[in-house]
């Protein structure tokens, strides 16, 4: 497994770029990308392993995860106050039965296929966003999956990323989970950290952050 490093940026509110960036999801994930090496083929965010997550609890923190050490001084001057530590630690520490407090902010949705033609290609199915009860069942779902069992959940749904600043609506909602677990399989919640969870990776969702309990 590569090194996994995990970059606080504290950003600066009064910075053009970063204004324009927390405004455009497109440009928060272009410039964050200059973190990761250049050259990684088709796939270059899945290829880095970035995952990040806004934070907005009291001013405006960016979390950056990703395979390796990250390219701070490509960043623009000025964007933000960055520090970085790697990760081993804290994978290698994982045990079963660990009570752990987690942070994730996720894009729960259901997907419905369409039904097979009898002929002709089958269409898209239809990708629902979850919200209220329905998104915390999907995380507790989705938890159990990546080697947690839940104890305690706060679900807070988040602004998510708009394609058109005119349309209040999100294109892709973003709920963020807080709580409290237990840990049930080391091995699942280290691809789940690793790996993120959940669609919209790209957006600021899928970072699942740990600490002790």
């Amino acid at each position: 497994m590569p090194e996994f490093t995990l970059t606080r940026i504290r950003l600066n509110p009064h910075h053009k770029m970063v204004r324009a960036d927390l405004a455009d999801p497109v440009r928060l994930h272009r410039t964050l990308m200059r973190l990761a090496p250049d050259h990684l083929g088709t796939s270059p965010r899945r290829e880095a392993g970035l995952l990040f997550r806004l934070d907005r609890d009291s001013e405006p923190v960016l979390l950056v995860q990703m395979a390796g050490h990250p390219q701070l001084a490509a960043l623009p001057p000025g964007y933000g106050t960055a520090h970085h530590h790697t990760l081993t630690a804290m994978l290698h520490a994982l045990t079963q039965g660990t009570p752990v407090r987690y942070r994730i902010t996720a894009n729960p949705t259901t997907y419905k296929p369409s039904p097979i033609p009898a002929e002709g290609r089958r269409p898209r199915g239809t990708l629902t966003a979850l919200t209220g009860t329905a998104a915390t069942a999907w995380w507790h779902r989705h938890s159990t999956q990546a080697g947690l069992d839940i104890l305690t959940t706060t679900a807070t749904p988040q602004p998510g990323p708009r394609h058109n600043p005119d349309d209040p609506r999100p294109f892709h909602p973003l709920t963020r989970f807080d709580g409290t677990a237990r840990i049930t399989d080391p091995d699942l919640l280290r691809t789940a950290v690793t790996s993120g969870i959940g669609r919209a990776k790209a957006y600021g969702a899928g970072l699942l952050s740990l600490a002790p309990a």
